[in-house]
């Protein structure tokens, strides 16, 4: 049954929320330690506008990143429940991570503000799920034996960091470089990687408090 429309208010207030995270990402992305007044800016929005909806920088960043998480369980949900070829499922899921930019939020925003007991737990479940997709690539025999989950996590963190131009270059940049990525991590018969794979403490660490 199609929801019923909002009212104007309503609409008002979604549409502003939209335009307050997507400033957010961009403005904390750039530099993590801006004001939140930089946010408003940004968005075009009155700063009570933002307080009204976001209490504090805190709250802001953990629903931003919450919004990013989200994005990112849906792509590897969807991976996971796919019944087709496992490595078409892991491309079709890094190529959605990459466009979703959370992996963007981890590399600039970790370590900057206290996540919820909510954001862990969602954490926790994408990487019960990152460890099922990637069970079942590895059982296909189409990724190279040495690499380890993590490894994926670091990759995706790595593409982010791409910033040359404006979004759309920054995306197709990202779009080229998982290519090769890809050819990477197939079982192609290369060379042993050296040293080991990130540990799940490395990669959970950098979310406490500096």
């Amino acid at each position: 049954m199609p929801q019923a429309p909002l009212s104007g208010r309503r609409a008002q207030a979604a549409r502003n929320d939209e335009l307050i995270l997507e400033a957010a990402r961009e403005v904390f992305v750039a530099n993590p330690e801006a004001p939140i007044a930089a946010v408003a800016e940004r968005a075009g929005v009155g700063i009570s506008a933002l307080y009204r909806r976001y209490p504090s920088k805190e709250e802001l960043l953990r629903h931003l990143c919450a919004e990013g998480l989200a994005r990112y369980v849906e792509a590897v949900q969807a991976a996971v429940d796919d019944p087709g070829d496992p490595w078409e499922a892991f491309v079709t899921f890094m190529q959605r991570a990459v466009e979703s930019e959370s992996s963007a939020l981890t590399v600039r925003l970790a370590g900057t503000f206290e996540p919820s007991e909510e954001l862990y737990r969602e954490a926790a479940r994408a990487g019960e799920l990152n460890e099922e997709l990637f069970g079942r690539l590895r059982a296909s025999g189409a990724v190279r034996a040495d690499i380890e989950v993590n490894d994926v996590a670091l990759v995706l963190e790595q593409l982010a960091t791409i910033k040359l131009g404006d979004r759309e270059r920054n995306l197709a940049l990202r779009r080229r470089y998982l290519a090769l990525a890809l050819d990477g991590l197939r079982a192609t018969g290369a060379a042993e990687l050296p040293g080991p794979a990130p540990t799940d403490e490395e990669l959970s660490d950098r979310w406490q408090r500096r």
